[in-house]
This record gives structure tokens, sequence and C-alpha cells, in this order.
């Protein structure tokens, strides 16, 4: 696939496509690094808590039957 003579151009001035992707990969970054230095809620903490326990028990549950067999 050959570029155009057009797209060169657009490419060059830093008004392209290349361009704009620059700078949307730019706000991304920004973006997830000022989410990345965010808390975390509490109750998606308690949340996870929940969940531990709920395998701990799971997981419980299996070594008794185990045991009694």
């Amino acid at each position: 696939m050959t570029k155009s003579p057009e797209n060169a151009s657009a490419v060059s001035k830093g008004d392209g496509p290349v361009s704009a992707h620059t700078g949307i990969s730019a706000q991304l970054r920004a973006f997830y690094l000022s989410v990345e230095e965010e808390g975390i809620p509490d109750r998606f903490l308690t949340l996870l808590e929940k969940l531990d326990m709920a395998e701990r028990q799971v997981n419980n549950d299996f070594n008794v039957e185990d045991a009694a067999r």
C-alpha cells in the first residue's frame, strides 16, 4: 500500500492521523495516571472482603468433604 502525497504532507505538518494518535495516546496516559492515583472505594473493598470469605468457605467445605471420604 502506498501513501498518497496528501497523506505524506499531513503527517509531516503534524496535523494528520499520526498527530491525532499521539494526542489521544497522551490524553489516555494522563487519564490512566489520574485514575491510578485515586483511592479504592470502601464499598469495593467490602465486596472484595465478602468474595474472599465466600471463597474460603467453599474451600473449607471441599476440605471437609474430602476428609469425610
